[in-house]
């Protein structure tokens, strides 16, 4: 009588994780062959089969068999001891990531090149410590942390009406994006093509500049717009007026706005008085990431603005318009998600790492 085929089983985890390293491109031959026993044999398939199918020895397959059938995926790891020696030296690996924040005179960072150098290793053994320690001297993170001591007052302000709009109201966050150029290239650029990427030039022409206001409704992704050559509180009133006349009467309007001065002019405090249903809420100094409509703005400067070449600033304005005009016909509403709570903890953390910022 014939001997039943062990069947080895995993549990769902285990199974999604042989599957991840068989498709990663980051995954080793060694691991992916040992991913590739397991699911093979958790098929059901004889060891015998599995060997013919991979190109392996039976003898193979059986060792790897039983290490997960014993520990699990940890078996499917090289045991200490085995494989190729450590060719750098302790002192070596240590001097390394310890001077890794200390660049030398003159520079901002090392770079692999300088690194080795300074060290004695080659840049392939610089580059190989800092991936293993998750350094990236090359990298920089931009941050800006607010100061206002109303902070988390205006932080709860805006994140309320995104996580809990009010009823027939209207929420608009609104700013400006000034100083768009129009700018032409001197020569034509070479479009997309297969084998070669598109070509521009580095210089250009300068026809100008304008200023575009949006309103970006929260819930149903429109745009109101309007186009002004400048950007003082003049603008920004008949901008006001222009909403207050496109918005249903019926409706309370939430508007959603940075610090910037013209935004606080007395004339438009005067007639934000006389004109009720008008609700300001401005973000904490600093913090302008708060408004969703810079969101807007970034994917119309990708979009439109950067990569076009406008022979005046009228052609500038018609490209703006024919693309708030398409989104208008299809808009698409961006939505709040992050949590508070974690918000305000990374702020305070941050806070804690930064001293010197009160």
């Amino acid at each position: 009588m014939a001997r039943p085929v062990s069947i080895l089983e995993l549990t769902p985890e285990e199974a999604a994780e042989l599957r991840r390293r068989v498709r990663a491109s980051t995954t080793t031959q060694r691991d992916g062959l040992r991913a590739r026993v397991v699911l093979a044999r958790a098929e059901k398939r004889k060891e015998k089969q599995v060997a013919e199918e991979l190109g392996v020895s039976l003898a193979c397959v059986s060792k790897w068999s039983r290490r997960f059938e014993e520990h699990g995926l940890e078996g499917l790891n090289d045991q200490p001891g085995r494989g190729r020696k450590p060719w750098l030296s302790a002192e070596k690996i240590e001097k390394v990531i310890a001077t890794v924040t200390q660049p030398p005179p003159g520079r901002t960072r090392w770079s692999v090149r300088s690194m080795a150098e300074a060290v004695g290793v080659s840049r392939h053994a610089v580059h190989t410590i800092w991936k293993r320690n998750d350094l990236k001297p090359h990298l920089t993170r931009t941050f800006k942390l607010s100061t206002d001591p109303l902070f988390e007052q205006k932080f709860w302000d805006v994140i309320g009406l995104y996580l809990n709009p009010p009823e027939k109201a209207l929420v608009l966050c609104c700013d400006e994006k000034s100083q768009c150029q129009a700018l032409e290239r001197t020569q034509p650029c070479l479009p997309l093509g297969i084998g070669h990427i598109r070509t521009r030039t580095h210089d250009y022409k300068r026809h100008g500049t304008i200023t575009l206001f949006a309103a970006l409704n929260y819930l149903e992704g429109k745009i109101v717009s309007r186009t002004e050559a400048r950007h003082t509180h003049v603008e920004w009133l008949r901008f006001l007026k222009q909403i207050n006349r496109e918005a249903p009467q019926d409706l309370l309007v939430h508007l959603i706005a940075d610090n910037y001065g013209t935004h606080k002019h007395p004339r438009v405090r005067e007639w934000l008085d006389r004109h009720q249903r008008f609700q300001v809420h401005f973000t904490p100094t600093g913090s302008s990431w708060l408004n969703l409509v810079e969101r807007f703005f970034a994917d119309l400067t990708g979009d439109v603005v950067r990569e076009g070449s406008f022979g005046s600033v009228r052609e500038l304005v018609g490209a703006i318009e024919d693309y708030l005009a398409d989104r208008n016909e299809h808009p698409k509403p961006y939505r709040w998600h992050a949590k508070g709570a974690e918000i305000l903890a990374k702020v305070m953390r941050a806070r804690a790492a930064l001293p010197c910022v009160k």
